[in-house]
C-alpha cells in the first residue's frame, strides 16, 4: 500500500487522549506524517538494505534510534532479527527488537529461539512482550505488597490458605482457531500471562526496583516450583449450545479447527512453590474461552481465624468467615478486601462486606492500554516488565512434560457448554486441595 493508504488506515482507529484544551487534530496530523509504508520480504537482505536507506533519508541526520516490533508468526522471528540487525541497525543510536509471544511451544523450541536470536542481538536488545505485565493492577501488585505494612507480613503460608489466578473470556476462537489449535489454552494463557503474574505475586522483596533485581526474584520463584503433574490438571473444550433461539458454535464447529481436535480451550491447574514462604500453599490457575463472563483476577484466600468466636454466626461453612483479597485485572479494575462485619441492629448478625477500591470511581483519568505502557518502556530501554531468557528457561520445564503427556496420550478434554462456568472437573480439582473457586459468587461481578 502507499503511505497515504497506510495513514488512512491508521486514522480510522487513532485516538488522542490529552488535555481537551490542546489542539488534538494538529498533533494527529503531525503523527500521521511520520508514518510510512515499506514493502519487502522478511528474509530478504536487499529489502532490509532498502529499508535502511529509507530510514536514513527520513531521519535527516538526527540521532537514529530504531525499534523493530515483530508482531509476526514465530517462525519468522529469527529471519527478521538477522536482517534487521545486520542490515538495518542504527549507526548512531540504539537498535531494539520487540518479540510477541508465543516464545516457543516447549522448553526445547524456546531455547532454540533464544539461542538463534542471540546470534544477532544481545539480551538487552531483546524485549519479549507479555501485555499482561503492563496491566494497571499487575503493575500495582508490587506497590500493594511492598509499600503497605498491612499486607507484607501476611504474604506467606502462615496467613494465606490459597491463591487463585482466574482468566475467562465470554467468546470462543471465532475464526482464529487455526492459530489457537496449534497452541491451546495452556500455552496461550497459563504458561505466560498467569505464570508471570504468579511470579510477581510470590517473589521475595527485590534489592531495588531495577529491572534486573526484579527479574532475578521472579526467576527464583519459577525455579522453586514443582513441574505440573497430570493429576493436578483438568482440561476442557467448549461445545455448541443453543439458548433462546440462538445457537453458539462449538470449538470443533469452527471451520479453521480440525473436527477431531482435542486441543484444550479450558484448563485448571494446581501449582506449588517449594520454598520457605509458600510451602504447601496451593496456587490455583484456571483459564478458558467461551465461559459465562469475561474476567481476569487474582484472589487471595486467607486462613480461618483460630478459635473463631463467631463461628455460630456462619454455621458450618467456615469459608464464609475467611477474608479474601481480590485484585480484578479486567474488566473494571478494582482491589477489594472481604471482611466480616456486624449488621447494624440490636442482634448479633454478621455478614461479609467489601472494602472496595474501584478504579473508575476513585480515578477519573482513563487507564492507559497495557501495550501503551510497554511500548513506552521499550523506547525508554526499561526492561522491568519484559521477560528475560532465563525466565523462559525456568518457566517452560513446569509445563513441557505435562504438555507432552497430554499430546502423546491424546487425553480427551472434558466438554462444557458455550457460555457455562466450564467443566465440572475444575471443581473437583479445587476440592482435592481443600479449595473453593472464589469467582463462583455472582455478587463479585
Amino acid at each position: 500500500m502507499t503511505d497515504e493508504e497506510l495513514r488512512n488506515l491508521i486514522s480510522q482507529t487513532l485516538t488522542c487522549r490529552i488535555d481537551q484544551r490542546e489542539n488534538c487534530n494538529e498533533k494527529m496530523t503531525k503523527f500521521l506524517k511520520r508514518c510510512f509504508y515499506h514493502s519487502g520480504q522478511y528474509n530478504n537482505v536487499d529489502d532490509f538494505l532498502k529499508l535502511d536507506s529509507k530510514l536514513i533519508k527520513e531521519e535527516e541526520g538526527r540521532l537514529s534510534n530504531r525499534l523493530f516490533y515483530l508482531s509476526i508468526p514465530p517462525n519468522l522471528f529469527v529471519d527478521v532479527a538477522k536482517c534487521a540487525s545486520t542490515k538495518a541497525s542504527s549507526k548512531t543510536g540504539w537498535t531494539r527488537v520487540i518479540v510477541e509471544k508465543p516464545f516457543g511451544r516447549d522448553l526445547e523450541s524456546s531455547k532454540q529461539l533464544s539461542t538463534s536470536l542471540k546470534q544477532y542481538l544481545t539480551e538487552d536488545q531483546i524485549f519479549r512482550i507479555d501485555h499482561y505485565l503492563g496491566k494497571e493492577i499487575v503493575e500495582n501488585l508490587i506497590v500493594l505488597r511492598f509499600s503497605n505494612l498491612v499486607f507484607e507480613p501476611l504474604w506467606s503460608r502462615n496467613y494465606i490458605r490459597n491463591v487463585q489466578f482466574i482468566f475467562s473470556e465470554d467468546f470462543g476462537t471465532e475464526g482464529r482457531g487455526g492459530y489457537f489449535d496449534n497452541y491451546g489454552i495452556i500455552r496461550d494463557i497459563m504458561q505466560n500471562h498467569l505464570l508471570q503474574t504468579l511470579a510477581l505475586f510470590a517473589m521475595e522483596t527485590p534489592i531495588s526496583l531495577d529491572a534486573e533485581d526484579i527479574r532475578n526474584e521472579k526467576v527464583k520463584v519459577l525455579r522453586s516450583m514443582r513441574p505440573l503433574q497430570l493429576e493436578d490438571v483438568i482440561v476442557g473444550q467448549y461445545k455448541g449450545f443453543s439458548k433462546d433461539g440462538k445457537t453458539y458454535q462449538g470449538y470443533t464447529d469452527d471451520p479453521t479447527v480440525p473436527k477431531d481436535s482435542i486441543t484444550p480451550t479450558f484448563a485448571a491447574a494446581a501449582l506449588f512453590i517449594n520454598n520457605a514462604r509458600w510451602d504447601g500453599v496451593p496456587f490455583l490457575m484456571k483459564a478458558g474461552k467461551a465461559l459465562n463472563k469475561r474476567r481476569a483476577e487474582i484472589r487471595v484466600q486467607f486462613r480461618h481465624v483460630p478459635g473463631n468466636l463467631y463461628k455460630r454466626s456462619f454455621g458450618t461453612d467456615l469459608d464464609k468467615a475467611t477474608n479474601e483479597l481480590v485484585l480484578r485485572i479486567q474488566p473494571n479494575e478494582a482491589i477489594y478486601l472481604k471482611i466480616n462485619n456486624k449488621v447494624p441492629g440490636l442482634g448479633m448478625r454478621l455478614d461479609r462486606s467489601d472494602l472496595n477500591l474501584l478504579y473508575k470511581a476513585k480515578y477519573r483519568k482513563e487507564i492507559p492500554d497495557a501495550y501503551e505502557r510497554l511500548l513506552l518502556d521499550a523506547i525508554g530501554g526499561e526492561q522491568r516488565l519484559f521477560i528475560r531468557s532465563d525466565e523462559l528457561d525456568a518457566a517452560w520445564p513446569l509445563f513441557t512434560p505435562l504438555l507432552k503427556e497430554l499430546e502423546e496420550k491424546r487425553i480427551s478434554p472434558e466438554l462444557y457448554p458455550y457460555g457455562s462456568r466450564g467443566p465440572v472437573g475444575a471443581h473437583y480439582l479445587a476440592a482435592k486441595h481443600n479449595v473453593r473457586w472464589g469467582d463462583l459468587n455472582e455478587d463479585d461481578s
